[in-house]
């Protein structure tokens, strides 16, 4: 596979979403285990998905393991990896459900992110949300796209059928995007993250106080936050242009590399989430994503609010 062809990746990667989602619209995640501690869940439908996800692509691409790491082709999928680090070889890269939290408190903000990355670089992105049908796509040098259920006007007459109709859309939705001056204008995602304790936490804590507090008192004041609990689908938003940035760490490869590409393709960008980090690596594990419009001053202006450094460990 030495020259992947990235479309024909895309579209079976678009129909193993479709395929997934059947699964998870109809669990009840009853059994739910933690991991690394009480806010990072697992439950039996992210393993079975998972598993669906991995039998489909080893059948689809027979040589494929997601065994050993010396097959042409790899598979790196947040329940069954390692480590979370990729190498060269394409590789797969899947979260089956991005968002386990919300999915087990049916808050329907959730999504299945599925990539193709090769050398170290996503080239294929899919999210897909299955309760709201939003599906974001994209890959290398082909845009991006958003395609959802189409909004009717008016409401079919009693007894009829309704028939559904879906709309696909180029990312951003405005365009041109709207310019980005600084970030008192930014509507700005973070996240806790599930690591509460220690250094990392205390730099993400006093960070968003600095993002929030008054100008007078030398801090940012961005117009709000928010916290949706889908690193997948919050990039997807910056990509949309309707979220300005997103600030992150602790996530893993799974849970930014489709939505990478998404954003980029949008015209967006991914720096690290620490100052100086201007090419950052998909499993670096701290993130700063910008929407189409936003100028390298306003990420020179973010890292000058962060209050420290974040840093992680390497293994998942």
């Amino acid at each position: 596979m030495a020259d992947p062809n990235l479309q024909e990746i895309h579209d079976f990667l678009v129909g193993l979403a479709r395929q997934a989602a059947g699964m998870i619209i109809s669990a009840n995640p009853a059994t739910v285990d933690t991991k690394k501690n009480s806010s990072d869940l697992v439950t039996e439908t992210d393993k079975a998905v998972e598993n669906l996800i991995s039998s489909s692509l080893k059948s689809e691409y027979p040589d494929y393991s997601c065994i050993s790491p010396h097959e042409a082709l790899r598979f790196l999928g947040e329940e069954t990896a390692q480590s979370g680090r990729l190498t060269d070889a394409p590789t797969f890269v899947v979260d089956p459900i991005d968002g386990t939290t919300n999915f087990v408190h049916a808050h329907p903000y959730i999504s299945i992110s599925l990539a193709f990355a090769h050398k170290q670089k996503p080239l294929v992105g899919v999210v897909y949300n299955p309760f709201t049908q939003h599906l974001y796509t994209a890959f290398k040098g082909h845009g991006a796209y958003l395609t959802s259920p189409k909004i009717p006007w008016s409401f079919p007459d009693e007894g009829a059928r309704v028939e559904s109709q879906y709309v696909k859309r180029k990312l951003p939705l405005r365009s041109p995007p709207a310019p980005l001056p600084d970030l008192s204008h930014a509507l700005v995602a973070v996240e806790y993250g599930n690591e509460r304790n220690g250094k990392n936490w205390d730099c993400k804590m006093n960070t968003f106080t600095a993002l929030g507090r008054d100008k007078s008192l030398d801090g940012a004041m961005v117009q709000s936050v928010r916290s949706l609990g889908s690193a997948a689908l919050n990039m997807c938003s910056v990509a949309r242009g309707d979220l300005d940035l997103y600030w992150e760490g602790g996530c893993w490869a799974w849970d930014v590399a489709a939505g990478w590409v998404i954003v980029e393709e949008a015209g967006g960008m991914v720096v690290g989430g620490n100052k100086g980090e201007w090419t950052p690596k998909v499993d670096g594990r701290r993130y700063l994503v910008l929407r189409a419009g936003a100028e390298k001053a306003v990420v020179e202006e973010f890292w000058g609010k962060t209050q420290g450094r974040l840093v992680y460990e390497d293994t998942a």
